[in-house]
């Protein structure tokens, strides 16, 4: 994965092939099968690229078929579903090997005044307070380490709490809940579509994990087997991703081999820039 933000942004940029065709490539990977948070950042990307001029993403809306392989490009192709005066809508079909890994459907809006709330940012740990995720691994899945530093290190990532023992939030509302505040840790460019490809891209790196936490399980414990189904992001208001975002997450419901998690990203002044929500299959088989 992308070991600079040079590189992280040459990930998320994508080459034109056609009208309405992109090629992504892939990075140096561990993963046995390609990041969702790629393929989501990159998806975007390519309907960003056809998107009427004027407007801004507002929502993505996504569902992962099949696993990517990482050693093969990803072809994009984009269906311009429809251009109205104040709203534009973008289908992508991700696609390896002949056969559609990913489908995203975009959402593009003209700006517009409008009414305005928003939920309270939740108190939190501060940034200075928190513990580097890279930290908390060495002492507690010392295994992971490697696996984190070549995967995300270009993400500046720090634990702000969780419910469970020791870790200091209430599991009175929310059993399944934890907060990290998150970054590209470098400056990126200032266009509007980087910026939310690359928080697209993070905001698939601890969410499904969320569901996990009442159980006192990790992905990385054996017995574990999780895999991303969806993934939806609306985004709300101006931000910047290579500055700190509260990634406050909660799972409301795990069932049926599945979990749910959304989570809410704030900046460190308490405006809400977005909302997550994922659903993915969450199981575990005890070993023997």
């Amino acid at each position: 994965m992308p070991t600079s933000v040079e590189e992280l942004v040459d990930l998320l940029d994508l080459e034109t092939i056609d009208v309405n065709l992109f090629r992504g490539r892939q990075p140096i990977t561990f993963l046995q099968r390609v990041f969702g948070g790629q393929v989501a950042g990159q998806a975007l990307t390519a309907a960003s690229r056809t998107a009427p001029e004027g407007m801004d993403v507002h929502s993505l809306h996504s569902y992962f078929l099949r696993p990517g392989d990482p050693n093969v490009p990803i072809i994009y192709d984009v269906e311009r579903l429809r251009d109205g005066s104040s709203f534009a809508t973008r289908r992508v079909e991700a696609r390896q090997h002949g056969r559609a890994i990913y489908y995203q459907t975009v959402s593009f809006q003209r700006p517009e005044p409008g009414i305005e709330h928003q939920d309270v940012m939740p108190e939190v740990l501060s940034v200075e307070d928190a513990p580097d995720v890279l930290d908390l691994l060495r002492e507690r899945a010392p295994g992971a380490v490697r696996v984190w530093e070549q995967e995300w290190g270009i993400l500046d990532v720090r634990h702000a709490g969780q419910t469970g023992p020791g870790g200091g939030l209430p599991a009175d509302e929310h059993p399944s809940r934890s907060r990290f505040w998150v970054r590209v840790s470098g400056p990126l460019p200032d266009d509007e579509i980087v910026q939310k490809a690359a928080l697209t891209y993070f905001s698939d790196v601890t969410l499904l994990g969320t569901a996990l936490i009442a159980h006192g399980l990790r992905f990385s414990d054996p017995g574990v087997m999780a895999a991303s189904l969806d993934h939806t992001v609306w985004f709300h208001r101006p931000f910047r991703a290579d500055e700190w975002l509260l990634y406050d997450q909660v799972s409301p419901s795990a069932q049926g081999g599945r979990g749910l998690a959304i989570g809410r990203l704030f900046t460190e002044s308490g405006v809400l820039v977005a909302t997550a929500a994922q659903e993915g299959v969450v199981r575990y088989n005890p070993p023997a």
